[in-house]
């Protein structure tokens, strides 16, 4: 097996710089990257000689807050002889967070702080799960956050230390064909019922073209096609892949003979964010007319949710359709992530299943 080479991706270090709230008396000679890293500092508790960091993307939602705690202590539970900790790869979320944006101020950390203060603290394996969805571009953003911090980027790690510490990586929720299968079965257990009264329509993410790292948008596919094997009322589309906005959906549920019913929504993300409150279940356009629309360039709909959009097309979709929950508030769901931690592998392990043609 050929040697992995790492990378320093420049978007990791400039994500790395995000505001945290810091005492200013003791840190006013500091600059912002030591204060950073001495608050991360300050929250790792040695306890065991392995760890894992889950990385989300972020969020500034209570809702969401109180997801990643339930994850955190399941996560404890399953690996008591690993320490747990959570950071957030998004600077826009950190910061929002850490302002109160949503009534509610949380401190998260971007994943090198993390890392750094882990490497500083010499645990002999730390495992790095990726709390994604899809293996898409946030998901990129991780593996370069452990590249980063493979490559001792900043040089004051020690080299002995990282030539033997073990680095694993655990995968998104659909990081393969094997993962879609399991997670249609399990999201059927759980909505079958409500896929019995009328269509359960999950809002993905999804990455623009120019972003779609490892081409993970096909996962949404892969999820639609592979849930329809249960109930052909199931559907996935997304908030940003091409061709598959909520335009789509609708017209592949016509194609179906679906013209009419209840249109149930869940956010096909790990939280309940800014896009389930907003995109999925808002306001946003609930005056606007079919016959008005405006589409932009790839054909989709802007500044109208998901909620009036199919209301506005003659289903019954209001607020009592609304399933909001993320899938890490789903148990079942959430158990899924961590057997991926369980079978978390090395990066170099990771990039060759991923690439074996390399």
């Amino acid at each position: 097996m050929k040697k992995f080479r790492f990378i320093l991706a420049a978007m990791v270090a400039i994500a790395g710089f995000s505001f945290v709230s810091c005492d200013k008396e003791s840190d006013e000679t500091k600059n912002n990257y030591t204060r950073y890293q001495d608050a991360v500092d300050a929250q790792i508790n040695k306890k065991n000689d392995s760890a894992i960091l889950l990385v989300a993307f972020g969020s500034t939602w209570e809702q969401a807050f109180g997801a990643f705690d339930e994850t955190i202590e399941d996560y404890k539970k399953a690996f008591p002889k690993s320490d747990v900790y959570l950071s957030y790869s998004s600077a826009i979320c950190i910061n929002r967070a850490a302002a109160g944006e949503n009534g509610v101020s949380r401190n998260y950390y971007a994943p090198n702080f993390w890392l750094h203060g882990l490497g500083a603290k010499q645990y002999k394996e730390i495992t790095v799960q990726s709390l994604q969805v899809i293996p898409g571009e946030e998901f990129s953003r991780v593996v370069n956050y452990i590249k980063d911090f493979g490559n001792n980027s900043l040089g004051d790690l020690d080299d002995k230390y990282l030539s033997e510490v073990t680095i694993k990586l655990g995968m998104p929720l659909l990081a393969a064909q094997e993962d879609i299968v399991t997670t249609a079965r399990v999201i059927d257990n759980v909505y079958k019922t409500k896929a019995a009264e009328g269509v359960v329509a999950f809002m993905g993410h999804g990455n623009p073209d120019s972003y779609d790292t490892y081409k993970a948008n096909i996962r949404y596919n892969q999820l639609e096609e592979e849930l329809q094997k249960f109930s052909p009322n199931y559907f996935v589309g997304t908030v940003d892949a091409p061709e598959n906005y909520k335009v789509q959906v609708l017209e592949r549920m016509k194609k179906a003979g679906i013209t009419s019913g209840k249109v149930y929504l869940h956010p096909l993300m790990s939280i309940a964010g800014d896009h389930a409150h907003n995109d999925m279940g808002g306001d946003d356009g609930e005056d606007m007319n079919p016959a008005d629309y405006e589409y932009n360039d790839e054909g989709e709909i802007e500044d109208l949710s998901w909620k009036c959009f199919f209301s506005q097309n003659g289903y019954s979709c209001g607020e009592d359709e609304l399933i909001m929950k993320g899938l890490l508030e789903v148990e079942s769901i959430r158990n899924l992530w961590v057997e991926h931690t369980r079978g978390a592998e090395t990066l170099e392990e990771v990039y060759h299943s991923m690439f074996p043609e390399e």
